[in-house]
């Protein structure tokens, strides 16, 4: 296989009320705190789902002016290059690279050339 998928993310207007639904759908459980970046939710704003053996984590958030998708993200070593790639496939750049100042994990987000949201998520590159 290549690149794993490695975080999921549901995002709206309202986290807090999707988190109650996800939480009682699936049994999740959150750790709310803020996104790699406050274009992706509203600080503070974000539920963190843990994965267990089964499964990869994931994200509940958003907020006022945020909208609704969902999407998961890909482990790549450059989020800059693989942003650059995907333009060059027929994919447009949405997001990033970004994250959080002085942080390690980097974001990016586009889409394909049929328009689906699809994450990717590395370490900075220094």
């Amino acid at each position: 296989m290549g690149n794993p998928v490695v975080h999921f993310e549901i995002i709206g207007t309202d986290p807090a009320k999707l988190r109650r639904y996800y939480g009682d759908l699936f049994g999740w459980d959150f750790h709310v705190g803020d996104a790699a970046t406050d274009e992706v939710s509203a600080p503070g704003g974000y539920g963190f789902v843990e994965a267990d053996s089964a499964g990869i984590n994931g994200g509940v958030g958003g907020g006022e002016g945020c909208e609704a998708r969902v999407l998961f993200y890909v482990d790549v070593p450059d989020v800059e290059a693989a942003l650059r790639k995907a333009e060059s496939l027929g994919g447009k750049r949405t997001l990033g690279p970004t994250g959080v100042p002085g942080g390690d994990l980097v974001v990016g987000q586009f889409t394909d050339p049929e328009g689906h949201l699809v994450g990717v998520a590395g370490h900075a590159v220094t």
